[in-house]
């Protein structure tokens, strides 16, 4: 369900191609709740803002929920905040995926989320749980690097290991969690894995 019809085409043909059977298409959200409850199919992809409608892909999911609990629901959009991305799987998303990426990772997403398994990109994971705890602002000072360094903390990487993983040395990891503790006001290295580790459960 999406209103750009290069968008419809390249993901018909993505699924196509990947072996699904057949893929409906719907460029409007009444359009597309309608055509769902007609042909109940085994998930379904809906953009977020359709035309020019604000988000009115939140309300559609919210409708879907509740007439079907179990249909996987992945959020193909082109929007890429964290804060966005939580308000989707709060709504009902099973998964949660940005527009500039590639067939395979959509492909990806897809499978995942078919299984009803939620999806969502590793560092908008740590982006998303982070929400949680700490406020937006505080969130969106967080570098690339830090996002980085967060989510191998996570995964209970050492400093050597996150180092190696970084190609950096591991002076430059230990700064790099002195700045993460301060912005995330973790009192220690033990809080800080804690939030690190958060994101696990949205993998």
């Amino acid at each position: 369900i999406d209103d750009h019809p290069i968008v419809l085409e390249g993901c018909r043909r993505v699924l196509l191609d990947a072996g699904f059977d057949e893929v409906l298409e719907a460029a409007a959200p009444l359009e597309g709740f309608r055509l769902y409850r007609r042909a109940r199919p085994s998930l379904v992809i809906v953009d977020l803002a359709i035309r020019g409608s604000g988000l009115a892909g939140l309300s559609l999911i919210r409708r879907l929920r509740l007439n079907d609990e179990r249909t996987p629901i992945l959020v193909f959009s082109m929007h890429s905040d964290p804060v966005i991305a939580r308000r989707a799987l709060k709504a009902g998303a099973t998964g949660f995926l940005a527009k500039d990426t590639g067939p395979k990772t959509l492909l990806e997403a897809v499978e995942k989320v078919r299984r009803n398994q939620p999806y969502i990109a590793h560092d908008m994971a740590v982006q998303v749980a982070l929400l949680g705890s700490r406020g937006r602002a505080e969130q969106a000072d967080l570098t690339s690097r830090e996002l980085q360094t967060l989510s191998l903390l996570g995964e209970g990487r050492s400093y050597s290991q996150i180092a190696d993983a970084l190609g950096v040395s591991y002076k430059t990891v230990a700064n790099t969690c002195s700045n993460l503790k301060e912005k995330l006001n973790a009192g220690s290295l033990q809080d800080l894995v804690r939030l690190a580790v958060i994101h696990q459960v949205s993998q």
